[in-house]
C-alpha cells in the first residue's frame, strides 16, 4: 500500500499571450516625400497584478528613415511611444491572484512596423508586437510514497580507515608498556 505526501512549490500557475496592433504617429522637422525604412528599438516593459488583471506597461523608440527635397536627401525621425495593455490571466486550479505570486511578462514577437503611410506630412504608424505573461505561485502536488525500508549499508568502525589511520597505527610502540 503507498502512502501519499504533499510538496509545496512553486509552478507556472496561468499562463496567457497577446498579440496587439497600435497605431502611433511621428511628424518629422522636415516634409517627408518616401520612407525608406522603419524599426522599432528599446523595447522596454514589466507587469503587475490589477485586481486579478495583469497591467503591462512599456515604452519603445521608433526611427523612421525617410527622403525629402523632392527624394533628393534623407534623414531619420524618432519618436518614444508608451503603451499599455490589460490582459486577464486564467489560473489553473481556481486560484486567485493576489500580489503573493511573480509577473513575468515576455516578448514573444518584438514590436514591429507592419504599415506606415505619409498623411500631410505626418507619418502614420502600425506598431505590432506579441506578449506573453506567466503567473508563477505556490502550488501542491501529490507524490507516491513506497514502503520505507531499510535502505542504508551497514558500516563497522573497523571498516572505516584512511590512509593515516594506517600509518598511525604503525608508528605504535609496542613496547612502550614494558
Amino acid at each position: 500500500m503507498s502512502n501519499f505526501k504533499e510538496i509545496v512549490t512553486k509552478a507556472i500557475i496561468g499562463k496567457a499571450k497577446k498579440t496587439s496592433t497600435n497605431e502611433f504617429t511621428i511628424t518629422p522637422e522636415l516634409r517627408p516625400d518616401t520612407i525608406l525604412g522603419c524599426w522599432v528599438i528599446n523595447h522596454r516593459f514589466n507587469g503587475a497584478n490589477n485586481g486579478g488583471v495583469v497591467n503591462i506597461d512599456g515604452t519603445f523608440d521608433v526611427n523612421v528613415w525617410y527622403s525629402y527635397d523632392n527624394d533628393t536627401k534623407t534623414a531619420v525621425s524618432t519618436g518614444s511611444f508608451n503603451y499599455q495593455d490589460r490582459m486577464p490571466v486564467h489560473l489553473k486550479d481556481n486560484s486567485i491572484l493576489t500580489n503573493n505570486e511573480e509577473i513575468i511578462v515576455r516578448s514573444l514577437k518584438q514590436p514591429t512596423v507592419t504599415n506606415v503611410s505619409i498623411n500631410d506630412g505626418i507619418v502614420k504608424l502600425n506598431v505590432e508586437k506579441e506578449l506573453g505573461v506567466e503567473i508563477i505561485g505556490d502550488t501542491k502536488i501529490k507524490v507516491s510514497i513506497e514502503e520505507e525500508e531499510d535502505d542504508y549499508e551497514v558500516v563497522t568502525d573497523d571498516e572505516v580507515m584512511t590512509e593515516s589511520d594506517e600509518a598511525a597505527i604503525e608508528e605504535i610502540d609496542e613496547e612502550y608498556l614494558k
